[in-house]
């Protein structure tokens, strides 16, 4: 099997084979009106109790919190799910598309987000943001700025939106890698719609995998989750808000809640700021996430798994299989490999590892310390590859060529004309936030024609949608194969 086919069978890279079981459950904080999105998996057995007492810490939090509220903003969005109802009588007549309807549906939802830059660059997280229309951003001092999304990443749940304007209060960056549990932390964000809310908390632990992204391996993503876990007040509307240190500095943007009613009830999961920044960057540099891929199949080491291929220690992640062709194989990572470190940092789990990759480009060289099956420990060199295969970067004007309105389209290939009975047409690989989103269009969706004219190349769509101002009417063929019909305006 070839490298990129393996890789999409896996889902795997950075990532491994086995995910941590979780019992509670996991509830993202912000959600259209007052639904609550829930994955499922729970044990009834299982509860959690927060105890609250009052403690004398000695800290004093206001430095921290006055550095922080006021690059902390409200995220309101609109969100309007338009469909197209077709007119058989009238498209005999006149030809597809024709005395068609629009029907919209309204919708809203808020959460937070936070300053990065003086020029208006703003992070959150991208199911706040990822069905939106219309984004409106709400300062400290209650001013209101419209925000355009600059990019969004699933996989770790991190969007960039920009305003327009300077001399924005930006918040300083931490360092998430020396954040220490039992360190004290604040949640800065606008719980149920409760402006400039600051709550404190300690960490309670570190490169936590929760399960929340995985949900989404449909959209042929890989999640990567490595949370850092407080007990931090943190409720519904905080999501996208800043988890800071006690000098006011940003260590991660808070994500997710542990609960079972929809409400803090105990624990708090924030994304590592230092990963963070890698998304961020690449975000506003290139519009999509630059992601460096190690090829591997990997897990933790539990103790089953450790007497079973009699190895030394509970250390380390190890490695079940290696991907033909990938950067780890041609480095001479082998299956039963133990990874100790990457770089000078130690990896102990899957989430470690995940996170220590993910801030990473194609590219980008590092040591792998490993310990092999006859317990020698060596280093091995080798440079990170993007999903494809290829160790280079993909430039702004090719990117531009396959990217238009948050989805990123690939030529179909015969085999799969064939199985569609078509002759020209391309498909969605990938989608985040954006208008095509909002129209319910996903990855797998065929577009045929546009405003009646046949698609024969991808460059020729996008094109056509990112120099369009007026409406639109794309012809496309849904994921379960039926021919449809949806129309826009710009």
């Amino acid at each position: 099997m070839n490298y990129v086919g393996y890789l999409k069978i896996l889902g795997v890279s950075l990532v491994g084979g086995s995910i941590p079981y979780v019992t509670n459950e996991i509830v993202r904080e912000v959600h259209m009106e007052t639904k609550v999105e829930r994955i499922t998996e729970k044990s009834p057995e299982t509860k959690f109790v927060s105890e609250t007492k009052i403690v004398n810490t000695g800290i004093d939090f206001t430095d921290a919190s006055a550095q922080t509220i006021n690059s902390v903003v409200h995220v309101n969005t609109k969100v309007v799910q338009t469909t197209f109802q077709r007119d058989i009588f009238q498209e005999f007549f006149y030809g597809p598309g024709a005395g068609g309807r629009e029907f919209k549906q309204f919708g809203s939802g808020s959460g937070s987000g936070v300053i990065v830059s003086a020029d208006g660059y703003i992070v959150t997280n991208n199911h706040v943001i990822e069905s939106a229309s219309e984004i409106e951003v709400v300062l400290n001092d209650n001013s209101k700025y419209v925000a355009k999304v600059v990019g969004a990443d699933p996989s770790t749940d991190i969007a960039v939106l920009k305003i327009e304007g300077k001399n924005f209060q930006a918040v300083n960056f931490g360092n998430s890698d020396d954040l220490k549990i039992g360190e004290w932390v604040l949640a800065v964000g606008n719980p149920f719609n409760l402006t400039s809310t600051v709550t404190a908390g300690i960490v309670s632990a570190k490169a936590r995998n929760i399960n929340l992204l995985s949900e989404r391996s449909g959209q042929d993503i890989v999640p990567i989750e490595s949370f850092i876990q407080t007990d931090a007040a943190v409720n519904p509307g905080n999501s996208g808000g800043a988890l800071v240190n006690t000098k006011g500095e940003l260590v991660g943007i808070n994500t997710a809640i542990a609960s079972q009613t929809g409400s803090y009830a105990g624990y708090s999961f924030a994304v590592p700021v230092n990963l963070v920044k890698k998304v961020m960057n690449d975000l506003i540099e290139f519009g999509i996430v630059q992601r460096g891929y190690l090829g591997v199949k990997i897990s933790d080491v539990s103790q089953e798994l450790k007497e079973k291929n009699k190895l030394k220690d509970l250390k380390g992640v190890y490695v079940a299989e290696v991907v033909d062709g990938g950067s780890a194989d041609k480095a001479g990572i082998k299956n039963g490999d133990v990874i100790l470190k990457i770089g000078t940092k130690e990896v102990n789990s899957v989430a470690n590892l995940q996170e220590e990759i993910g801030k990473k480009r194609p590219g980008d060289k590092i040591e792998v310390l490993v310990r092999q099956k006859d317990g020698d420990e060596v280093i091995k060199e080798l440079v990170l590859r993007n999903k494809e295969g290829e160790t280079s970067l993909i430039s702004k004007e090719e990117i531009k060529r396959n990217v238009a309105l948050g989805a990123t389209f690939i030529e179909l290939t015969e085999k799969e004309k064939k199985e569609l009975n078509i002759s020209s047409g391309v498909k969605i690989s990938a989608i985040t936030a954006g208008k095509l989103k909002s129209l319910g269009l996903g990855v797998g969706t065929v577009i045929t024609k546009i405003n009646n004219e046949t698609i024969e190349t991808v460059d020729q769509l996008t094109s056509k949608l990112n120099g369009n101002s007026r409406g639109v009417l794309l012809e496309i063929i849904n994921t379960s194969g039926r021919k449809d019909y949806v129309g826009f305006g710009l």
